[in-house]
């Protein structure tokens, strides 16, 4: 601080304590700077306004002006100098009388009283006597003699009344300030007589406005010297009385330097300086104006280059005044570092709130200030109650007095902070964690908080403890450890036994459904050639049988491979057991007593109900073997449920809902040993001659292929039990009824056989041709790819899954499509691996005819597919005809419908959306009213919503079979007509004696007089 000013001027801090110390305070106080520096304000002004002097107790006067740094400027005065005005005032209304004088002007010489002769120095006898005007001059001071002698020519020259204040020369050497107050008297003839007056001594006066102009410079120099800036504006008001701009009126030399603004006086801050100058600020200076309160505040002044500025504003002149004096310092690098330390702290915030950790902060003192909500979740307390030491009340008791200890020795040493104890959960259970906690220090090196953390390590500590106990039981872990690892691997080579039996037996039945092929082809061959020889009529029969039974040894082994292509229907596994009764007890005879026990509300499952029922039927002749011919047999159906821990030692069983099927024996049991072996194919203990040793095989590959899980348990004597798990399904169950294959009919259409195996290829050829068709051959993929784009034509591409060569034969018959989209594509193979089967199941939209398979399957096969096409290509072709011949606008309703037939409201099932739509357009051009279905499920939907007269419905729904469907329709509603719509050359098993058959490709005439036939039943 500059303390080079005179003016007594003490400067505290925001604590009230003495930073500066003017000269001016040490000649007044008596104290030095360097003794002053660094004290309260309080030990030298007491409560009672006395300020202490070196000398002792001093009567002054103070003036407190605040700084922007929330300090204070003391400025001291004595009360002689507080009264200097007001004795100012009193000299000029009641000065003290020196005496009085008269002038004769004419003789040139002045009488006076004896105060005023001696206040000049001269003799009052002489003065009394008169003396001339020159003696007077000559007492006055220098300074001011020539000056008063021109006012006194000029009094003399204009009669005007005679005023002066001058300083004269005291007879003790003193100067003092007098007033010298007179009037020209004038004789009769207008010349000047005399000159009386009254002389005045204001000698106090002068001094007092002297005293009070340097107290005034003094405070300029003050303020002008301040490091903060300081002006003094006036307030403008529109006609409503709002504040909108303001005028500086004057500035301080730090003004610019914190502001910007160059030369402000005389200026306007909005029109002049700042258009966008914020409201706020009008407003603020405004208020203090109007009102004459103080304001201490900080805000933005974007206009100002985005400066933040501290005021202090205050009303002078008194209250309604429009001056104001502001008080200002720039903030604007401190206002940015406490953003940036808030939108810091905001994140530090956000961050620790997102974190799976508890996260606190603490004062430098160890207070704790601030908890995430993981703390609070975890606690169940407040933040208030956790906030100062509150942390204590969720410490377990025995662990709080170290970390207590450790905690007051981070905060007084600033050390990390780490120990491990036990926190309260909120439901009362303790857990150990790892507490953490960082000092954030300053540049200076001091605390400036406390970060922490607690990790739980409950966890650890329990692995610790298992580690221990583990530690002193470790050989005989290892003992148990090493048996599971035995037993893993174990299961792992079962595993890996059966996968590679699998891959075998599938290979093998591949090839064995080849040659099956080619001896059953051959033989119904040779049955037409000895038609009428009965004796080789019946051997060929013998041979087929033959064949048939061999067919089956190969499914068995394809099922144990997993490689069948199985047909999943949803089935409710007690009712398919219930179902099997008649069958079970033909199979196992009446010596055996069979129980089926079904629990409620059993779940329904989905698999193939032809190997469901397989199944069973395997297993309840084992057990019947095994019991030789005596005892019971226990069948059970039941929901459960395999858990985590049961699969955890299973390669490929997933825990989840499953639908149990057991089947108990009473029977000798099995050893270990012969367990290990059970599903392997051809393994049997049964006697040499009896059984194939297919029949667990089977059951087991088909359950594997369903995605479940089948287990045995038995010991010698005691009886066996294999139980299987189907998982669980959510939709209704289904009904699964096979339309039988009538008598071959043959064709005329053009076939290509693409088929690897000659012997099979030529005896598929000879069956074609002797039912009529036209063959082409090819012995590959390419082959017959390359058949398909020479254009010659072809209806039917009868291609084998699995041949040789990098074309494989899906892609041979997409390719195929491609270039003609009219092609049927029919699919043969002794098994599928996985390029059309995919999760057990056939593609969509692949047709496959298993080999091996007779004439009768493959042309009823080839019939109805090309029945499918013809109905789908005359479909496509449907929408440019039906635009030629529609109905004309205007009239009243279809043709068919006005020419007398009974119009009918009709349920249309069909799974191909073009055949459904073109079928959909026929019946609306009869004039019947059509509800569309594309699949089993949504006709059942409309059967329960509509009420209609016909169901048209395919057979070979992809959800369920037509003639099932239609059961289920009349069911509900009896009454109702049934048309089916198929390929098929005759009425699905289990129709209605009165349905009629519409055989595929169908036209409009044949659809209305299949709709006329069930009318005339009506």
């Amino acid at each position: 601080m500059d303390t080079s000013l005179s003016a007594p001027l003490i400067f505290l801090d925001s604590d009230a304590v003495i930073t500066g110390w003017s000269d001016g305070a040490q000649r007044v106080l008596g104290w030095k700077a360097e003794e002053m520096i660094g004290h309260p304000f309080s030990e030298i002004h007491d409560d009672r306004g006395f300020f202490m002097g070196a000398s002792g107790a001093l009567d002054l006067d103070s003036v407190s002006v605040p700084t922007p740094d929330n300090g204070r400027v003391v400025a001291l005065r004595s009360s002689q100098t507080r009264h200097l005005q007001e004795r100012l005032d009193l000299t000029m209304t009641n000065a003290d009388v020196i005496g009085s004088w008269n002038w004769d002007v004419s003789q040139d010489l002045i009488f006076t009283d004896g105060r005023f002769a001696a206040s000049f120095g001269l003799d009052p006898k002489q003065a009394e006597t008169g003396l001339p005007l020159e003696e007077f001059i000559n007492r006055i001071h220098e300074g001011d003699r020539a000056r008063v002698a021109d006012e006194i020519v000029r009094t003399i020259e204009s009669g005007d009344a005679y005023s002066s204040e001058y300083r004269i020369n005291r007879p003790d050497g003193s100067v003092s300030h007098v007033l010298a107050q007179g009037k020209l008297v004038k004789d009769a003839e207008g010349k000047p007589a005399r000159f009386p007056g009254v002389l005045f001594d204001v000698t106090a006066r002068r001094k007092a406005e002297m005293d009070a102009l340097a107290q005034r410079e003094r405070y300029r120099n003050l303020f002008e010297n301040l490091d903060s800036g300081f002006c003094v504006i006036r307030m403008i008001w529109d006609k409503d009385g709002t504040p909108v701009d303001y005028e500086f009126l004057e500035a301080n030399k730090t003004f610019t330097r914190h502001t910007g603004i160059e030369d402000p006086i005389g200026k306007w801050m909005r029109r002049d300086i700042a258009q966008g100058h914020e409201q706020h600020w009008f407003e603020l200076y405004g208020n203090v104006a109007r009102t004459g309160e103080p304001v201490n505040t900080e805000f933005p002044a974007s206009e100002l280059n985005q400066r933040w500025f501290k005021v202090q504003a205050f009303s002078i002149d008194g209250v309604g005044s429009d001056n104001v004096a502001v008080l200002f310092s720039d903030t604007t690098a401190e206002k940015r570092s406490e953003l940036a330390l808030k939108a810091s702290e905001e994140e530090f915030r956000s961050l620790s709130q997102s974190l799976l950790n508890h996260i606190w902060t603490a004062t430098p003192d160890g207070k704790i200030e601030w908890l995430n909500d993981r703390v609070l979740a975890y606690s169940g307390e407040t933040a208030d109650r956790l906030k100062g030491d509150g942390w204590a009340s969720i410490v377990h008791p025995e662990d709080f007095p170290a970390a207590a200890a450790a905690w007051s020795h981070s905060v007084e040493t600033g050390e990390v902070y780490q120990i491990e104890f036990r926190i309260r959960r909120h439901d009362g259970n303790y857990r150990w964690h790892v507490v953490r906690a960082t000092p954030v220090k300053t540049e200076t090196g001091e605390v400036r908080r406390w970060v922490g953390s607690n990790t739980d390590i409950e966890h650890a500590k329990l692995n610790e403890a298992a580690l221990a106990e583990l530690n002193a039981t470790l050989e005989e872990r290892i003992a148990e450890r090493t048996e599971e690892l035995l037993q893993s691997q174990k299961a792992l080579q079962q595993s890996q036994k059966m996968e590679t039996i699998g891959k075998l037996t599938g290979g093998v039945a591949h090839d064995f459904n080849n040659l099956l092929q080619v001896v059953s082809g051959n033989l119904q061959l040779l049955a037409k050639d000895v038609s009428g020889n009965e004796q080789a009529g019946t051997r060929v029969n013998n041979a087929l049988a033959g064949v048939q039974r061999g067919a089956k040894l190969a499914s068995q082994l394809l099922a144990f491979s997993r490689r069948q292509p199985l047909e999943p229907k949803v089935i409710n596994v007690g009712r398919f057991v219930r179902g099997m009764d008649d069958l079970l007890r033909r199979s196992i005879g009446e010596t055996v007593d069979i129980e089926v026990v079904v629990a409620e509300g059993l779940w329904n499952t989905s698999a193939d109900p032809t190997q469901v029922e397989n199944a069973i039927l395997n297993m309840a002749i084992n057990a019947r073997d095994a019991m030789d011919g005596t005892g019971k047999l226990t069948i059970e159906a039941a929901n459960a449920r395999l858990d985590d821990t049961y699969t955890a030692g299973l390669e490929d069983v997933e825990s989840g809902n499953y639908v149990l099927l057991a089947v108990t024996d009473t029977g000798a049991g099995m050893d270990e040993a012969t367990l290990e072996q059970v599903f392997e194919p051809f393994f049997s203990t049964k006697p040499e001659g009896k059984g194939t040793g297919l029949g667990l095989s089977m059951v087991y590959g088909f359950v594997k292929q369903s995605g479940g899980h089948i287990k045995i348990y038995s010991e010698p004597g005691q009886g066996t039990t294999v139980k299987i798990y189907l998982p669980r399904a959510l939709a209704d169950e289904e009904q699964d009824i096979q339309a039988p294959a009538g008598p071959a009919t043959g064709g005329t259409e053009t076939i290509l056989v693409v088929e690897d195996d000659e012997d099979v290829r030529a005896t598929v050829v000879a069956t074609l041709k002797d039912l009529g068709y036209s063959v082409l051959t090819a012995r590959d993929a390419q082959g017959g790819l390359a058949v398909i784009e020479s254009g010659v034509p072809v209806d039917v591409l009868f291609t084998d899954v699995v041949m040789p060569g990098t074309l494989k034969s899906p892609e041979m018959a997409k390719l195929a499509k491609a270039i003609n989209p009219d092609l049927v594509v029919l699919f043969t193979s002794g098994y599928t691996e996985n390029s059309i089967v995919h999760g057990g199941k056939l593609d969509p939209g692949v047709e496959l005819l298993s080999k091996p398979y007779t004439r009768e399957a493959l042309d009823g096969r080839i019939r109805h597919l090309i029945a499918n096409q013809k109905q789908a290509s005359q479909a496509a072709a449907a929408p440019s005809s039906a635009q030629a011949t529609a109905t004309p606008v205007g009239d009243a309703e279809p043709a068919a419908a006005t020419s007398g037939q009974r119009k009918f409201k009709v349920l249309l099932v069909e799974d191909e959306a073009l055949i459904r739509i073109n079928t959909a357009d026929m019946l609306t051009d009869m004039g019947h009213d059509v509800i569309e279905a594309g699949t089993a499920a949504e006709a059942l939907a409309a059967t329960s919503e509509h009420e209609f007269d016909i169901l048209v419905t395919d057979v070979g729904l992809p959800d369920m079979k037509g003639g099932e469907l239609a059961r289920k329709v009349q069911a509900l509603k009896p009454g109702v007509g049934i048309v089916f719509a198929t390929g098929e050359s005759q009425l699905p098993e289990g129709a209605d004696a009165e349905a009629v058959l519409l055989t595929k490709p169908y036209s409009d005439e044949s659809l209305k007089a299949a709709l006329e036939k069930l009318g005339s039943l009506a």
